[in-house]
């Protein structure tokens, strides 16, 4: 008789940290709140009315996509009201209803459930619906026209373009501390810099996203902003401003810590968040458009596999 024990072996992962991605995505959104409150009071009610709009109708396109597919029902897990949540984040209060539902059916159905649903997108699917956005109806991210019409007791413009149209002049009025308590114009949850930095180190002591990436993603922000501003300082902005204008810092704490679309290794982290800071400032001071941000991270989310691969050499001697 044949004595041998069969063994059977499962797909990764092995091990199981006791985490499931309910806790992560609810905790996610609770670190996100902490700036997004400080926008609805800035706003008012129409950034109430974005946010629950775009917070609905994200988990109303995956369940219709859920009914469709005969898939078991997945709002419960958190991670289309996540979508939703920092969808909204990163556009005007002011932003028309029609533009907030297109936005998350872009989010959810082509970003995120057309790869297979969670885990399965190699790009973050917020950044691809806010990227044809952006390219579409590019109008509606103009936030000085957009805000034009709100009185909120501190300078009118949007600092990145400001310093795009009329250099560092432009942007003089503008100090860290303003910047950091969120007297600036922009999206909705994008601009209190206090905030999002809390949240980020929230994340980052739970272990829910990896520090390697964000402070990788600020280091690249940081090194490229002063190279170009020992080049020219009357044209390019120091790398103060550069950190907390924009989408930076949302970005380096919200989206290109994706777990579906960002390295697992710690030098590819490093070398994956350095990248997408480099490709900010190239994007912001020589490029199109005014924020670099979306269109970087998804470029090294392209590159992500490849980025991945890359390993130490192993230590030894082959005999």
């Amino acid at each position: 008789m044949n004595k041998d024990k069969q063994f059977i072996v499962s797909h990764a992962p092995f091990w199981h940290n006791g985490s499931s991605i309910p806790e992560r995505n609810v905790n996610i959104i609770l670190a996100a709140l902490i700036a997004v409150i400080p926008g609805i009071f800035q706003y008012g009610l129409p950034a109430i009315a974005v946010v629950s709009l775009s917070v609905s109708m994200a988990m109303i396109w995956e369940l219709a996509l859920n009914w469709l597919t005969k898939r078991p029902v997945s709002i419960g897990d958190g991670n289309a009201a996540l979508m939703g949540l920092l969808f909204s984040m990163l556009i005007p209060a002011t932003t028309p209803f029609w533009v907030v539902i297109t936005g998350t059916f872009l989010v959810v159905v082509i970003g995120k459930q057309i790869f297979g649903g969670i885990g399965a997108n190699p790009f973050h699917p917020v950044l691809i619906g806010l990227a044809i956005i952006r390219v579409s109806w590019g109008e509606f991210f103009d936030f000085d026209q957009a805000l034009l019409n709100y009185d909120l007791g501190f300078h009118m413009a949007y600092p990145l373009a400001a310093l795009k149209s009329f250099g560092t002049s432009a942007i003089e009025s503008f100090s860290a501390l303003d910047l950091l308590m969120g007297k600036q114009i922009g999206g909705i949850g994008a601009t209190f810099g206090i905030g999002l930095i809390l949240g980020g180190i929230y994340l980052i002591l739970r272990g829910f996203i990896r520090w390697e990436i964000s402070v990788s993603f600020l280091a690249g922000i940081f090194i490229s902003a002063f190279i170009f501003n020992q080049v020219d300082p009357s044209k390019y902005a120091g790398p103060l401003f550069h950190l907390l204008t924009g989408y930076t810092l949302i970005g380096a704490f919200f989206l290109s810590t994706d777990d579906s679309s960002s390295p697992v290794n710690f030098i590819p982290m490093l070398i994956y968040g350095l990248g997408c800071g480099i490709m900010t400032i190239l994007i912001r001071n020589i490029g199109a458009y005014v924020d670099g941000v979306v269109f970087a991270i998804l470029l090294m989310n392209l590159t992500n596999p490849l980025i991945d691969k890359i390993r130490p050499k192993a230590m030894g001697k082959v005999m």
